[in-house]
Order: C-alpha cells, then structure tokens, then sequence
C-alpha cells in the first residue's frame, strides 16, 4: 500500500496491520486459545496486494497526514479519582482495576464493531463496491453481537457505586457467559470470510476505498480485517481478564465461588468454539481441494476433522505450494484460482502421516534446481528447508521444502511430529486432542499442547496467518505433472 504526500516524492510503503484474524508461521490448529489459531487466525492470510492496483489519487497529493485518532488506556483510579483517604488496600484498588477493565474493554468492543458497520459495511454497500451478499458473507453475524456486548456494559455500570467502585461482579458474569454461545457461526465463518475479503481486494475499487479508510484517523492504523477480527479476540481473553479479578479477590468474598464458576463456564464455551471452529476450517478446505484424477482421493482426508497446520512453502525449484497437514494425512497442493474462487489443486498423491518420514536438513545443504548451480546461489535461499519422503511399493515421494525463516520452519518440523506421534499413540487412528492440536498459531511463540485454535489465529494475524496472497495466484489450472520418482519438491513459504 502506498500513501503520497508530494508529487515527486518516492513512497514509502505503509507498515501492513495485521491482527487475529490474518493467519503466517505453518498454520498450526489448536483450539480456541489462540482464536488466534482456529478461529483464523485465526486463522492465516496474506493480505498483501499487487502493487500496481495503487494508482496515485490526486486527492491524497500536497494533503498533509491525518492524525492517527488514538485509544487511550483508562485506569479505574484515575478515571474516578480515587483519593488517598479511602483507606483502600493495595490488592482491592488491583481488583477495581481489573473489574474496570473488563467493563473498559466491553466498551471499546462496541464502539469498534459500530465502526466496522457504520465506515466499511454500510458504503461499501450503499456505493455498490461489494454486493450484499459478499459483505453478508464477510462481515458474518457481527450485527448479532453488539447488543450482547451493550447488555453486559449496562449490568456492569449498573452495580458500579457513585465512587466508582463495583462489589460484585461474579453473579453477572455467571448469568451473562452463556450468551457467548452465539459466537459459534461467527468464529466458523472467518475462514471464509477472510478469504472471500483477500480475493475481493485484488478489485480495485475495493482497495482503494480500504486504503483511504487505512488512511483516515478512524482507522487507528487498523485495515478492516483487524475490526472483524475484534470479537475473536476478544473472546479468548475473557479468561485472562476472569483470572486476574479472581487472583485479587479476597477468599472470603462473596465473588469468589462466582467468579470461579464463571471461568470454567467461558474455558468451557472456548473450547466447543475452537473444536467447531477447527471443524468448519477443515470443512471449508476439503471442499476446495481440487484433484487431478480418482486416484489422488482418499478417505484420510475425508474423515479428517482438523487441519493441523497448513501454508505456503517452496520447494527447491522455487515453486510455491500450498501445504496441508491434515489429523492423518498430509496433502501438498498448488493454489489457483477455478470459477473465481481460491481452490487447491494436489501436486502429488497425498502421503499418509504414518508412513512420512521427516528429516530436518542444515542450511546449505539443498541444491536448487535439483543441479549444481545451487552451491552458488544466494545463501538466503539454500536455508530452513526440510524434507518429507514415502515410499509404499512401486509409489514414491520425496520433496525438500523451505519456509520463510528459521522460526516457521520449526512449527512445520514440530506439527508433523506431533501428528505422527498422535497417529502412532492411537494406533489405527490419529485424532487430534481438541485442546492442544488444532491451532495454527501465527508468529509467537506457542505452548506444545495448550494454545486454542482462538488464541492462535490471533498470533496469525499479526502476520499473514495461514492464507494465501491471492494476488500471487496463478489463474492457470493446467494439469501439473505427475512425477512419483524421488524428488526435492518445495521451500515452501510458510503462511501459518
């Protein structure tokens, strides 16, 4: 994207935003801790787009930047004026806090999904850039949730005192939790709607009005994406914010049975989301597998439940492949558009988890190209590869992979070694624990068993979560060649 402020300057590229729901290390699923993982994250996509839709505006020339309106954080001793003579202790004025910001947050929640309605839904539709269908599809059951969230402010600021200070809030929460049962179509339509909102950006009308919204002060700096995203969000750090108004509350205070109980109600509703939030992402990219012939079908991957992890890589002559790492079978495929829509068509027959053999290759250690000229090549382009073989009778396979860095390289090593020690463990079947298998986490750091398919699609977002630039797309869908005989097959750039 790119912002003019003078004639003849050369641009700099904006920083890309990119949140929850964007999806880049090897996608890996869990469940809804990371709805930075399986919500998306999250879910990860690429929303980057081809440079050459950014034609100058003249409006935007010899205009100087707009401020960036900004959110200020609010503290409950400041913004009530807490004085010195209330003789609060340390861990109660903590406890005021953390109740605020709970009641804060609900606030900012509202004001943003209004936002997303009112500046991108309402004109785009009104201006006819997307059709109601499309904006349907894309900003989901979001409408749904802004009443849900006002409920929860208005029964918090009723208990709230005149000085500002609330007693109970467990007995709220308890009563109010199971509402978030309502989230479940809108975390499972976020795959979908972040894929349709990418294809839809390569329109050029699409893009310029989401690059002067980017650009407006309302924006904070913040594409659309991360204001659909918002919710998902949102929803995995109720826990977070439960905990820490338990953790400062007296043991002998009346909220202390309610708010454990409260927590174990959202833990409970987080972790249905991310199991049904797995299976419709899963759902979602079987139904756009394409295949070549009858016989690269399979039943591992019509009875698979979960993507494990799945993103672009390279293989060793460079071209990109998209990879899927279903519960037991791993699918390598090549993204293409068919009848406007993302597809993935197979580039080889897929290769059962139980019999894939992993090996982790050092640097240097490829040739590009399958010939020589790859001990001269650049040394940025012979790292973080990896390779996968299978061998079963006449049929075999071996592909060398790359991803784009050493960081995304370890989630793939550690996502195919987890799915074939599952697969082992349960013998003829391998299905993934719903708590600690089906999340793709984005670009932190993630715990081996613990993030949610929710927390990971958060982390995705920040980078390109587990989607695929649709810009880079070949729209050709000629028939790949079939080739079974051992093979360095792909640095792969690893959008997870």
């Amino acid at each position: 994207m790119f912002s003019l402020s003078s004639p003849n300057k050369r641009v700099k590229p904006l920083s890309r935003v990119t949140s929850l729901a964007s999806l880049i290390p090897p996608v890996r699923a869990t469940p809804l801790k990371r709805f930075s993982q399986t919500l998306q994250r999250s879910i990860s996509f690429r929303s980057d787009s081809r440079p050459d839709l950014f034609t100058p505006r003249p409006w935007s020339r010899n205009v100087p930047p707009a401020s960036t309106k900004r959110r200020d954080s609010k503290l409950w001793s400041e913004t009530f004026d807490v004085c010195v003579n209330q003789m609060l202790t340390s861990k109660e004025i903590k406890r005021q806090e953390a109740i605020f910001e709970l009641s804060q947050g609900e606030e900012d929640l509202i004001e943003d999904l209004k936002l997303a309605k009112k500046a991108y839904h309402d004109p785009m539709l009104k201006l006819s850039i997307m059709t109601e269908q499309e904006l349907n599809q894309i900003f989901g059951t979001l409408d749904s949730l802004i009443p849900l969230h006002e409920d929860l402010l208005r029964r918090l600021q009723e208990v709230r005192k005149p000085d500002g200070s609330t007693e109970h809030v467990g007995h709220i929460l308890v009563a109010w939790l199971p509402c978030l049962n309502s989230y479940d179509s809108y975390c499972s339509n976020q795959v979908a709607a972040k894929t349709l909102l990418d294809h839809k950006k390569q329109d050029h009308r699409v893009q310029d009005f989401l690059q002067r919204c980017l650009e407006s002060p309302f924006s904070r700096k913040l594409d659309l994406w991360n204001f659909l995203d918002i919710p998902r969000s949102r929803l995995v750090k109720y826990p977070l914010l439960l905990r820490e108004i338990l953790r400062h509350t007296p043991n002998d205070h009346p909220d202390q049975q309610h708010l454990e109980e409260a927590i174990n109600i959202i833990q409970g509703i987080v972790a249905e989301i991310n199991i049904k939030t797995g299976e419709s992402e899963c759902q979602y990219y079987k139904e756009r597998l394409i295949y070549l012939e009858e016989g690269q079908k399979d039943t591992l991957i019509d009875n698979s439940r979960v993507v494990c992890c799945h993103g672009e890589l390279k293989n060793n002559r460079g071209a990109k492949l998209h990879v899927f790492l279903f519960q037991e079978v791993l699918v390598i495929t090549r993204a293409i558009t068919h009848n406007e829509q993302l597809c993935y068509q197979l580039y080889r027959q897929p290769i059962p988890v139980k019999d894939l053999v992993l090996e982790d290759l050092q640097d240097g250690e490829v040739r590009l190209g399958g010939s020589i000229r790859g001990a001269f090549s650049n040394n940025e382009r012979i790292k973080n590869f990896f390779r996968i073989s299978f061998k079963s009778g006449s049929q075999s396979q071996s592909h060398s992979l790359q991803a784009n860095d050493s960081f995304n390289k370890q989630q793939w090593l550690n996502c195919i070694r987890q799915a074939k020690e599952t697969v082992a463990c349960d013998g003829e079947t391998g299905t993934l624990d719903s708590e600690g298998h089906f999340l793709i986490s984005p670009n932190g750091s993630r715990e081996p068993q613990g993030e949610s398919r929710l927390e990971q699609m958060d982390q995705s977002d920040n980078e390109s979560d587990c989607s695929m630039d649709t810009s880079e797309i070949s729209i050709d869908c000629e028939r790949m060649e079939q080739i079974n005989s051992c093979e360095n097959d792909k640095p792969i750039e690893t959008n997870i």
